[in-house]
């Protein structure tokens, strides 16, 4: 399984790459292989606040609905336009093309509280054994 060890993990698969005040979202590789293929994928308007902990938008799989939950503090700074045309991009490249949406953070403290990809790891072996 991919874990690029620049970005923080969540417990609730998301991962989050911080590049000075602005964050990119996305889901772990784990997550979209659960998911089965993605068919659609709904996401928040530009300049949307939300709170760490808050769904902020869904994806819709061969199997299911699932919420995707903001990881950190932020406002909604970017969405990427190309998941409406072409949602499968976040099976097929997850931690690049297939990124959900980038914030600007308001709160850089949280990114600590994040799991690194060791520790996402480890939770992963905890959670499927």
């Amino acid at each position: 399984m991919d874990l690029p060890n620049e970005l923080s993990y969540t417990k609730d698969h998301e991962w989050l790459l911080v590049d000075g005040d602005i964050g990119t979202i996305g889901i772990t590789d784990y997550a979209q292989s659960e998911l089965g293929d993605v068919v659609y994928v709904e996401l928040p308007e530009d300049e949307s606040d939300f709170s760490q902990g808050d769904a902020f938008g869904s994806l819709e799989s061969v199997k299911a609905v699932s919420e995707i939950f903001m990881p950190v503090d932020g406002e909604i700074v970017e969405v990427n336009q190309d998941l409406e045309d072409s949602p499968e991009l976040v099976n097929d490249d997850p931690y690049n093309a297939g990124w959900l949406v980038k914030i600007r953070l308001t709160d850089p403290d949280q990114v600590d509280e994040l799991m690194s990809s060791e520790e996402y790891e480890q939770y992963l072996k905890e959670e499927t054994e």
